[in-house]
């Protein structure tokens, strides 16, 4: 399943490569930018779903161990979307105010527009 897009903040979540001696330029726990995502046939590797980097360009892959792809993609399997921490939000809430402003609340979630009916109660 794809869960990238254009424009997307990820984090590196493996940076190994097996068989491979050269640097491929991504770090575990750093964080990139999505510029591109979309199915790679690569003919060692086979097909996957790759994502480039903003960050990164990789020119071409012409050196001794390359494979001659120009600008190869990662796997996006090496990457995760990058999470607004949750907590945060619920930490401004108990963040001072300056005098005279109210807090900020959030809002409450809407009422269904329809109740459920009640369920009657059996006998046995």
């Amino acid at each position: 399943m794809n869960n990238f897009h254009v424009g997307q903040k990820v984090v590196c979540i493996d940076d190994k490569f097996k068989n491979v001696s050269i640097d491929q330029g991504i770090r575990k726990g750093q964080i990139y930018t999505i510029r591109w995502v979309g199915p790679y046939k690569h003919y060692i590797d086979g097909e996957f779903i790759g994502v480039k980097l903003a960050e990164i360009h990789r020119g071409n892959d012409d050196g001794p161990e390359g494979y001659g792809a120009a600008d190869m993609p990662y796997r996006a399997t090496r990457f995760r979307p990058l999470l607004k921490d949750r907590l945060s939000a619920l930490k401004n809430l108990l963040a001072p105010t300056p005098k005279g402003e109210k807090p900020y609340v959030p809002e409450a979630p809407e009422e269904p527009k329809r109740k459920t009916p009640a369920r009657k109660k059996e006998e046995v």
